[in-house]
C-alpha cells in the first residue's frame, strides 16, 4: 500500500468532513471532554513527545466518539513567552511573525498525524481576542484583592533579563535558560494564590488524579500545622516569637537565631535595644549578611560552617526557666514563619552545627529505635526521626506526635503559644520585564497616588471619575474601604483599564531587547506607556511588566468551549454542558505549576459567578504521558544525536507505523527507548492487515471458521485497554488475533477494521472503503459505532483447570464447561493423561484435592 498517496487521500476527505472531528454543541449525546496540554509553537516544529501524547489523545478521543460519546478534543498554541522573544532577537525578526510561522506549521504537522482536533475551536494565547480575557481575569483578581503591587526580592535571570516565581527556578539555575538565579528588589505583581491554599488541597478529593499527581501538588502546598511560641527577653519588653513545627522538644531548646531583618535585629542596630555586645560588630554582620541573596543564604545549610553573632539578650524558656541565648544568622530567613528559629541542637543537624561552632549546649530529649539516650556530642548521634520522648517533664515516655499535640495544647493554655497553619506555597510573582506577553491592564496615576486616591479607597471621586461611573467603566469599589495594606497602601494611585477598553494590545515595535536596569522593554515606547487616568483625567502611565507565560495557559480549557465569544469567557451553558474535563494528559513537570495554577484559577472564576459553582473541579482524571529516550536510553537532544524527528519517520515508514509503534513501546506512562527494530515489526503487523483484508475480498468473504470467541474476546478486551489508555496490550491483542484467524466473513472484517481505526487511521478509512463499509454503515469508519460483544460467544465451551502433584502444577487439561462440578469425570481424565500417569507410575495417590473449576491436586 502507498502509504503517502493514501494519507494524502484521507486528509482531503477529512478536510471535506470536518464533521468527524467536530463537537457539536447542541448534541443530546452523552459528553467527553478529552483535553491535551496545548503546546508551545517552537521553530523546530513538533518532535516525539508531543507526538507521543497527542497520539494518546487522539486514540482515546476517536474511541469515545465510536462508543457513542459526543467528544470534545481542541486544539490550541501557547504561544507567548521567553523562547520566542530570544529566537525573534537573534533572527532579527518580530515574535508575531515567527509565532504565526510556527503555528502554521505545527496546524500543517498535526492534520498529516491524523490528529482529530476539533480546529473550530482553535485558540492562540497571543491573539488580542483571546488574551482580552485573560486581562480581564487579572482585573477582577486585582478587583477582589488577590493581586496587588509589591516592592520584593524576587528571583532575578541575568541572562533572560527577568523575574522568575519560585517554581521556575530549579537548583539555584533559570529553568529556562540555565543561568545561575540571583535576588534583587523590584516592584512586582503578585497574585494571592495562597488564599486558595486550603482550597486547592480539599477539592484534590473532587478528583480521580492518581495518587502521584494529587501528591505533588500536597507537597507543593505543603501545609502544616505550626505553634508560635512567645518567650520573654530578658531586661527588654520586646519578646521573640519563633514558629516550630516541633515544639514537643522545646525541653531541648537552648538558644534562638534571627534572621538579620527581624524587627529585635532593627531594633539593636538602630539602638533601640542595649545588649552590652559590641554594636559595631553586630551592624557589619546584620549589613553583610542581608546584602546576601536568600539563594546564597539557602546554599548547602547543612555541612558548611555557620556564621552568626551573638546579641548579648536572653531569651527566657517557659519550661525549663533556663535562659536562651539570643544570636542572629543568616541562615534564618524573614519570609519563612516568623524569622526566628529556636534552636534545639539535639534533634536538628543545622541547629547542631551552629551549636558546636559556638559551643552552646545540647540536650537530649528523644530517645530513637536504636535506644541510645547518652549525650549527643557528634553529627550520628542527633536524633531527627521518630522516638520516645526523655528529659521532658510531663511528656516523657510519649512518642512525638502525641508529645506535639499535648504540648501544644499546654503552650496554648499558658498563653505561651498559638496554633498557625502555614504552607511552602508563596504568593504568585505575576510580573515578567520581556516584551512578548500579555501587558498588564493597569494604570499608575501620579496625582491620585499624592492624594492618597486609589481603587479601594474611599476618598471622594472627581467629575471625571463620575461620568466614568456612569459610563459603567468603573464600579463601585473605588468606594470600599478598610481594606488591606496590601490593597490600600501599597496600590495607591493604581486602577484596572476600564473593561470597555480592553484588551490593551501589545504594541508592535522594532526593537524589544530586555533592558539591563529590570525594566521591561515596553517602558521605552512612549506612546504605550503614556496615557490618561480613568479617575482624575491627568496624566498618567500603563503598567509595563508582562504576564507570566502561565497566564494564558491557566483558563484555555475554558475559551475551547466558546472561542468567538466577545460578551465573556464562555457561555454559562456551555460550560455547564461541557465541563468538567474528563481527562486532561499532560507531563508530569506540569503538576505543580499549571495544573496548580489553572486549579486556582477556575475556582477564583466560580467565585465569582464566571463559571458554575456546581462544578467544584476542572479536571476529573489527569493522565500522565510517558517519555520516549533515544535509542541510546539517554534522553534525547541534538549533542547526542539521538533525536528522533516525527516528520523523518513518517516520511520513510508512514503516519500509521508511527502512531502504533509509539503506543506500542511500552505503557503509556512509562518511560522507553527508541527501537527502530520494533518499529518496522509494526510495520510488518499492517502489512499483514492490509494483505489479510485484500486476501478475504478476494475470497469474497467465505469463512469456513467459527470466528466467534476470538472476535468477541478481541472487543472486550482492545475497548477495556483503550478505555484505560493501554494502547501496548491493545495492539498486541490485535496482532494475536491476527496471527489467529484464518478467514473471516465481511461483518468480522468490518470489525476487526474498527478495533484498528484509532490507532491506525489511515490505514482503517482506506481498508473500510475497499470493503464497502461506507455503503452500508457509515461513509468514514472514524463515524461507525464501536462494535457490541455477543456475551455468549465470550463464553468457552471448556476451561483449562491445571493439575499439580505434590502442589507443584504438571500439566493443564481442558474440561467441558458443563462437567467441571463433576468430580468423577474430571478425575477420570486426570488420570487418563498420559503425563500423570508417567508422573506416578505405579505410586499411591494419598489424596485428592479438587477445587471445582479452578485446580486439582494430588498428594502422591
Amino acid at each position: 500500500m502507498d502509504f503517502k498517496k493514501i494519507e494524502n487521500k484521507w486528509q482531503e476527505f477529512w478536510e471535506e468532513h470536518p464533521e468527524i472531528s467536530r463537537a457539536d454543541d447542541e448534541s443530546l449525546k452523552p459528553k467527553k471532554y478529552v483535553l491535551v496540554e496545548f503546546p508551545y509553537p517552537s521553530g523546530s516544529g513538533l518532535h516525539i513527545g508531543h507526538t507521543f501524547s497527542f497520539t494518546g489523545g487522539d486514540i482515546y478521543a476517536r474511541f469515545q466518539r465510536m462508543k457513542g460519546y459526543e467528544v470534545l478534543f481542541p486544539m490550541g498554541w501557547d504561544a507567548f513567552g521567553l523562547p520566542t522573544e530570544n529566537y525573534a532577537i537573534k533572527m532579527k525578526r518580530k515574535p508575531q511573525e515567527v509565532t504565526k510561522e510556527n503555528t502554521d506549521m505545527f496546524r500543517g504537522q498535526m492534520k498529516r498525524l491524523a490528529f482529530s482536533f476539533d480546529w473550530a475551536r482553535e485558540v492562540d494565547t497571543t491573539d488580542p481576542a483571546y488574551y482580552r480575557w485573560t486581562q480581564w481575569i487579572f482585573i477582577q483578581l486585582f478587583k477582589k484583592g488577590l493581586a496587588y503591587k509589591k516592592e520584593m526580592p524576587i528571583n532575578w535571570c541575568p541572562s533572560c533579563k527577568i523575574g522568575l516565581a519560585n517554581e521556575e527556578v530549579v537548583g539555584r539555575k533559570c529553568e529556562r535558560c540555565g543561568a545561575e538565579v540571583s535576588r534583587r528588589n523590584i516592584s512586582q505583581w503578585v497574585v494571592k494564590i495562597t488564599d486558595y491554599a486550603d482550597r486547592l488541597i480539599d477539592g484534590l478529593k473532587e478528583t480521580k488524579f492518581i495518587e502521584k499527581v494529587k501528591q505533588a501538588q500536597i507537597n507543593w502546598i505543603d501545609r502544616k500545622e505550626w505553634i508560635d511560641i512567645s518567650y520573654d527577653v530578658e531586661g527588654v519588653k520586646d519578646k521573640v516569637v519563633v514558629a516550630t513545627t516541633r515544639p514537643d522538644t522545646n525541653f531541648g531548646a537552648t538558644f534562638v537565631v534571627l534572621a538579620p531583618e527581624h524587627e529585635i535585629a532593627t531594633k539593636i542596630i538602630n539602638q533601640k535595644i542595649e545588649t552590652g555586645e559590641n554594636l559595631e560588630k553586630i551592624k557589619e554582620y546584620v549589613i553583610k549578611a542581608r546584602n546576601k541573596s536568600e539563594l546564597d543564604r539557602q546554599k548547602e545549610v547543612v555541612g558548611r560552617d555557620k556564621t552568626g553573632v551573638f546579641t548579648g539578650l536572653y531569651a527566657i524558656n517557659q519550661l525549663t526557666h533556663k535562659k536562651m541565648p539570643i544570636w542572629i544568622t543568616d541562615f534564618v530567613l524573614s519570609t519563612v514563619g516568623t524569622g526566628a528559629v529556636v534552636g534545639v541542637p539535639g534533634h536538628d543537624i543545622r541547629d547542631f552545627e551552629f551549636a558546636k561552632q559556638f559551643g552552646l549546649e545540647i540536650v537530649r530529649v528523644v530517645v530513637g529505635s536504636d535506644g541510645r539516650d547518652g549525650p549527643i556530642t557528634n553529627k550520628e548521634d542527633v536524633q531527627e526521626e521518630e522516638g520516645l520522648m526523655v528529659n521532658s517533664g510531663f511528656l516523657d515516655g510519649m512518642d512525638i506526635h502525641e508529645a506535639t499535640k499535648k504540648i501544644m495544647d499546654y503552650l496554648e493554655e499558658k498563653g505561651w503559644g498559638k496554633r498557625s497553619t502555614r504552607y511552602h506555597l508563596r504568593d504568585w510573582i505575576f510580573s515578567r520585564q520581556h516584551y512578548w506577553g500579555e501587558p498588564i491592564p493597569m494604570i499608575f496615576c501620579e496625582n491620585c497616588a499624592k492624594n492618597d486616591r486609589g481603587w479601594f479607597n474611599q476618598n471622594p471621586l472627581s467629575a471625571k471619575a463620575d461620568i466614568s461611573l456612569e459610563k459603567g467603566d468603573l464600579k463601585a469599589p473605588f468606594y470600599q474601604g478598610g481594606v488591606s495594606e496590601g490593597q490600600g497602601g501599597l496600590n495607591l494611585g493604581w486602577y484596572p483599564v476600564p473593561e470597555n477598553e480592553l484588551p490593551v494590545v501589545l504594541p508592535e515595535v522594532e526593537a524589544y531587547e530586555p533592558t539591563d536596569d529590570g525594566q521591561s522593554p515596553l517602558s521605552k515606547i512612549d506612546s504605550f506607556v503614556n496615557c490618561k487616568c480613568p479617575v482624575c483625567g491627568k496624566d498618567a502611565k500603563r503598567e509595563t511588566d508582562t504576564m507570566p507565560n502561565w497566564a494564558g495557559s491557566d483558563w484555555y480549557f475554558l475559551r475551547y468551549l466558546d472561542p468567538h465569544n466577545d460578551k465573556s469567557i464562555a457561555l454559562g451553558e456551555l460550560i455547564k454542558k461541557w465541563m468538567p474535563v474528563d481527562v486532561y494528559i499532560g507531563g508530569d513537570e506540569h503538576n505543580t505549576l499549571h495544573l496548580l495554577y489553572s486549579r486556582f484559577i477556575y475556582k477564583f472564576l466560580a467565585d465569582i459567578g464566571a463559571v458554575s459553582n456546581d462544578i467544584p473541579e476542572p479536571y476529573v482524571v489527569r493522565m500522565s504521558h510517558g517519555v520516549i529516550l533515544g535509542f541510546d536510553n539517554q534522553r534525547m537532544s541534538k549533542s547526542k544525536g539521538n533525536v528522533v524527528v516525527p516528520e523523518i519517520v513518517a516520511d520513510k515508514y508512514g503516519v500509521d507505523v508511527m502512531r502504533m509503534y509509539l503506543m506500542f513501546m511500552g505503557p503509556f506512562d512509562g518511560t522507553m527507548a527508541w527501537n527502530e527494530n520494533t518499529l518496522i515489526g509494526v510495520k510488518r503487523f499492517l502489512d499483514k492487515v492490509e494483505k489479510f483484508t485484500f486476501d478475504q475480498i478476494k475470497n469474497k468473504f467465505v469463512n469456513q471458521y467459527d470466528n466467534g470467541l476470538i472476535i468477541n474476546q478481541l472487543i472486550e478486551g482492545v475497548g477495556k485497554d483503550f478505555e484505560n489508555f493501554g494502547f501496548n496490550t491493545a495492539i498486541a491483542k490485535l496482532m494475536e488475533a491476527f496471527n489467529k484467524l484464518k478467514t473471516v466473513n465481511r461483518e468480522e472484517m468490518k470489525i476487526l477494521i474498527k478495533l484498528l481505526a484509532p490507532l491506525a487511521p489511515y490505514v482503517a478509512e482506506e481498508l473500510w472503503n475497499e470493503i464497502g463499509g461506507k455503503k452500508d454503515e457509515s461513509f468514514s469508519v472514524h463515524k461507525s459505532l464501536w462494535p457490541k460483544t455477543d456475551k455468549n460467544l465470550l463464553i468457552t465451551k471448556s476451561v483449562k483447570i491445571p493439575v499439580a502433584i505434590n502442589g507443584k502444577t504438571r500439566v493443564v487439561i481442558e474440561v467441558d464447561r458443563m462437567e467441571v462440578g463433576n468430580r468423577e469425570k474430571v478425575l477420570g481424565q486426570v488420570y487418563n493423561n498420559e503425563k500423570i500417569k508417567g508422573y506416578i507410575n505405579g505410586r499411591k495417590v494419598i489424596k485428592e484435592i479438587m477445587v471445582s473449576g479452578k485446580m486439582v491436586n494430588l498428594v502422591i
